[in-house]
């Protein structure tokens, strides 16, 4: 299915991109700025910088107030949000058609002004509000399940070693000049990409983006961080810890290919972990849940990554009293049967399909092709390929998922992580740094 939307593209002349379909049967849009820096782009000891501007960007510049942001966003209905990854750092607001404008000179005037208005006392403010949500987030049960994954599927060095949130350590570490430092190298019009979706015109996007953004200085070319593409795990990495649970968590994860408009394995690799464990119709929930009676459930995650290998992952909570090691052999079962024989005519249509459906549901809404239009021009240079995406996806073929589960998700090349329930003697929630 060749989708249809319109792509109109401009680039001002500090080089900022701008992007724009056009939807006027939208009763409102969404203006999407994506910045090509992410947690991968941060420097050993300083982890964490990225997602502290994700804050500190609603935290005042040099013409807005703290809070006036959302103030006024919240004066015009609008909804907004900020989030950052591994390879980008976000900011949108979904407004009205009319506060279009406000939202872009919002956009500029942090992208000009925000080192003015960043002091001591937010930083340490903001740094405060950080510990608490990583406390929040990954010192509860199950939580630990990610940063171990983490530290076993890439090695220590590796970019995406270490947490998106960072360590705690390194933001207190850091320096009021290490942080305005990060901000003048990254967060500068030549590293963003503006995509403007909804009820407006290219010309009228273009014409604002060139009055709010253009007297932005380009500043300077942040430095080239290269993609590192490890190959498969050689043998299987594991990390077994009791905490204070009611039942037993196994995840399994592995090293996938990079995110690529040209090499389909990633999507290959996707298939294959939708056929092993994505809900209901898979192959792990027929034999974990319904057969065997083992496990609450599956769910399963494909994370696709520019500046390196992807992340895939199976989650598996046991019902209780089922022993870790149970699942983990029914599992591998399976994806050696799938990396033998392949998927089969049926179980490849369903994956698919539900593939399918999720891309078109995210397109359908005007932040979602925002967020595709800006993450396409940014990693791969072209917006437009948001059209071609479903048909990439419903290209590919039983042979290129079985050769992507023998290459990339053989049992033996997992990194195991097992959760369980501790003793009653040592109940205590592991501390994650």
């Amino acid at each position: 299915m060749t989708l249809s939307y319109p792509v109109a593209q401009h680039q001002l002349g500090n080089g900022l991109r701008v992007v724009v379909s056009e939807d006027p049967a939208a009763p409102s849009a969404t203006v999407h700025l994506h910045y090509d820096v992410g947690s991968r782009h941060e420097a050993p000891g300083r982890t964490g910088l990225a997602h502290l501007f994700e804050h500190q960007m609603f935290e005042g510049s040099r013409n807005v107030a703290a809070g006036e942001h959302a103030a006024l966003m919240h004066a015009c209905g609008a909804v907004f949000n900020a989030a950052t990854a591994t390879d980008m750092t976000i900011y949108f607001q979904h407004v009205p058609a009319g506060a279009v404008e406000l939202a872009m000179w919002l956009e500029a005037d942090r992208m000009a002004t925000l080192a003015d208005g960043l002091t001591q006392e937010r930083l340490d403010n903001q740094r405060a509000v950080i510990a608490q949500e990583k406390h929040q987030r990954y010192d509860v049960p199950f939580g630990s399940i990610e940063p171990r994954m983490l530290k076993l599927v890439y090695p220590s060095g590796h970019p995406y070693h270490h947490l998106v949130i960072g360590s705690v350590s390194d933001l207190n570490a850091a320096a009021l000049d290490d942080v305005t430092g990060f901000f003048r190298t990254f967060y500068a019009p030549g590293n963003a990409v503006l995509a403007v979706t909804g009820d407006v015109t290219a010309e009228q996007v273009f014409d604002a983006a060139e009055r709010y953004f253009g007297p932005v200085p380009a500043g300077p070319q942040p430095p080239h961080v290269p993609a590192r593409v490890l190959e498969p795990a050689s043998g299987q990495a594991r990390d077994d810890v009791a905490e204070a649970v009611p039942f037993a968590v196994t995840a399994l994860g592995w090293r996938l290919p990079p995110n690529s408009v040209t090499d389909p394995e990633i999507f290959a690799c996707d298939m294959a972990l939708r056929i092993l464990a994505g809900g209901t119709p898979s192959r792990g929930h027929q034999v974990l849940v319904r057969e065997l009676q083992a496990a609450q459930g599956l769910s399963t995650l494909t994370d696709p990554r520019t500046g390196g290998n992807s992340l895939g992952m199976i989650t598996v909570p046991a019902m209780p009293g089922v022993p870790a090691g149970l699942i983990e052999k029914a599992l591998g079962a399976e994806l050696d049967a799938l990396a033998a024989d392949g998927p089969g005519e049926e179980e490849l249509a369903c994956a698919r399909a539900a593939a399918e459906r999720e891309t078109l549901a995210h397109f359908s809404s005007s932040q979602g092709r925002a967020a595709a239009l800006a993450q396409f021009a940014t990693a791969f240079g072209d917006p437009g390929l948001i059209n071609s995406l479903p048909d990439r996806i419903t290209a590919i073929t039983a042979d290129q998922v079985r050769q992507a589960a023998a290459t990339w998700l053989r049992p033996e090349s997992a990194a195991v992580v097992t959760i369980r329930p501790a003793a009653p003697a040592d109940s205590g929630l592991s501390p994650e740094e």
